[in-house]
């Protein structure tokens, strides 16, 4: 048939096949959404938004790197009145990034609102309000926001809530205290220790010309934001480039790698108690991929055969008194974490672990309100003069520390 006798599509045709095809694409649209409106997204709060740490927390959390590729999630800002100006700035950025796996983001700066539904709880450093003149009255402050979050959390949130903290500033002090005002999910309730770990790394591949990231197994112990003692008996350095080579998975002692014990008993434990002292170069990118990376091993598990340092409420393990939240040697396994009991060689002495509980014993008392002055430990030895004197040279070179990780804290290096 020639084209020019084709019968041509009327206007009345066009206009009825253009209202099916409308019709059918608002009912696949009306079919995803209702599919959506099943699979319930992450709640996801995070404390102190209007912040830096937080900032730079969302990108992460929205990129399914920690709760997975096929994880939406419901991000929810909670903030004071003060910072709503800022929060809505964070909002609207968050929805001009058309995150896929973000369900949607609101705002609340009703804190009786807070936590509703809530499914994962990160808790930033608080700004408390009024003047602080002591140490005590600064202790004290963080009982009251602990507290309200902590009866909050038990109000409004899933039965299975997984709360973070993180931060600088009493991180073990506030993670108590939470424990104690929110009892039915404290075994949920942890502190965030992988800056700090990520501090003692990055010293150590300054030292050795290599990168943090080839540094594994440095263990914190103690006070996360005050007296801690890293631990660098287990700890192991891959792709380091030296006369033995290996293959990917094969790694050295750091501390058969380190020939100056002047810098690792003394250099070294001051650069970073430095650091934890003022909290200069803790900064919000540091402190978000902390966050972001306990999470993800939270809820997919750690790396196998990697030590996790964390924050957890001490059962009398180690030797830890009980009842104190203390940073410790962990894996992370089955959407839940293991303390390592099992690992060899790694007691604390006495005079170290007493200098890292003392203050935290002392911290909850005077938060509680059952002591009235909080006296910073003073060990009546100095404890790098603990470290013995070196009968040679080179008393870390590789003929002296063959077997390093055999060796007691004292012998290695004190923090």
């Amino acid at each position: 048939m020639n084209s020019w006798n084709m019968p041509s599509m009327t206007t009345e045709l066009m206009k009825l096949i253009a209202q099916e095809n409308l019709e059918t694409h608002k009912e696949k649209e009306l079919e995803e959404e209702t599919r959506k409106d099943l699979i319930q997204p992450l709640q996801v709060w995070i404390t102190s938004a209007s912040g830096r740490v937080c900032y730079n927390l969302i990108p992460i959390l929205t990129s399914g790197e920690v709760f997975g590729m096929h994880t939406e999630i419901s991000l929810n800002l909670l903030g004071n009145k003060q910072a709503e100006e800022d929060l809505h700035i964070i909002m609207t950025e968050m929805r001009d990034l058309v995150a896929p796996l973000l369900r949607s983001i609101s705002i609340c700066t009703q804190v009786e609102d807070a936590f509703r539904q809530a499914h994962v709880i990160i808790i930033l450093d608080e700004n408390t309000d009024g003047e602080v003149y002591s140490l005590e009255d600064c202790i004290r402050s963080r009982l009251p926001p602990c507290r309200l979050y902590g009866y909050l959390i038990e109000k409004n949130a899933h039965d299975s809530v997984r709360v973070i903290v993180g931060g600088k500033t009493f991180v073990n002090l506030k993670t108590f205290l939470l424990m104690r005002y929110a009892p039915n999910v404290a075994h949920n309730i942890i502190a965030v220790a992988l800056g700090v770990e990520g501090q003692a790394r990055a010293a150590l591949a300054r030292k050795l010309r290599t990168t943090p990231s080839c540094i594994k197994n440095v263990i914190v112990w103690g006070n996360i934001s005050g007296n801690n003692y890293i631990d660098l008996r287990k700890a192991r350095i891959y792709r380091y480039e030296s006369a033995i080579w290996g293959p990917p998975n094969y790694s050295r002692p750091v501390l058969s790698l380190i020939f100056d014990s002047e810098w690792v008993n003394r250099q070294y434990v001051e650069t970073l108690k430095k650091l934890t002292a003022t909290g200069k170069q803790f900064g919000a990118i540091l402190a978000a991929h902390s966050i972001a990376t306990t999470l993800k091993y939270w809820y997919h598990g750690s790396p196998p055969g990697e030590i996790v340092s964390l924050g957890v409420l001490s059962e009398g393990q180690f030797g830890i008194p009980e009842g104190i939240v203390f940073s410790m040697p962990v894996k992370f396994e089955n959407g839940t974490w293991v303390a390592l009991t099992d690992l060899k060689d790694i007691e604390i002495s006495e005079p170290i672990m007493t200098r890292m509980t003392s203050d935290l014993i002392q911290e909850k008392l005077v938060a509680l309100g059952d002591l009235i002055s909080f006296q910073p430990y003073q060990s009546a030895v100095n404890l790098l003069d603990l470290t013995p004197q070196p009968t040679s040279e080179k008393p870390f070179g590789q003929e002296a520390i063959n077997d390093s990780e055999d060796k007691s804290v004292e012998e290695q290096q004190i923090n």
